[in-house]
């Protein structure tokens, strides 16, 4: 007999590619280029990606910033991510209009551009 822990486990463990699967990807933006500009409250370049926390005129968004050899190879580290600093990303916008979060595929910061899909138009 499965008691409540293993049957709570076995749950989580089902349920957990499943939403990897629906969070990833493009699948869950808007088509078009949307672009973001503000300042970062808030910037963590880690596993599986990065997310920022930018503060655009008083709204909060959180911007997801690729796997971190994306962020290697454009040239973008967490010391140039720091609060204070302003930001301009450009990406795709959640097809959810509530949703204040977008995928960065370019970011730029003070004049500089770190281009972290250079495969995407």
């Amino acid at each position: 007999m499965i008691d409540r822990r293993q049957l709570l486990c076995a749950l989580a463990v089902s349920l957990a590619p499943t939403a990897a699967l629906a969070h990833h990807g493009w699948r869950w933006t808007a088509d078009g280029n949307f672009e973001l500009t503000g300042i970062i409250k808030s910037a963590r370049l880690g596993m599986p990606h990065g997310v920022l926390e930018v503060d655009a005129d008083g709204e909060v968004w959180t911007v997801e910033a690729g796997q971190p050899w994306r962020h290697e190879r454009a040239g973008l580290d967490e010391a140039l991510l720091k609060p204070g600093t302003e930001i301009t990303v450009s990406g795709g916008r959640s097809a959810d209009a509530g949703d204040k979060r977008v995928k960065a595929e370019r970011i730029s910061i003070a004049g500089k551009l770190y281009n972290l899909y250079p495969d995407r138009s």
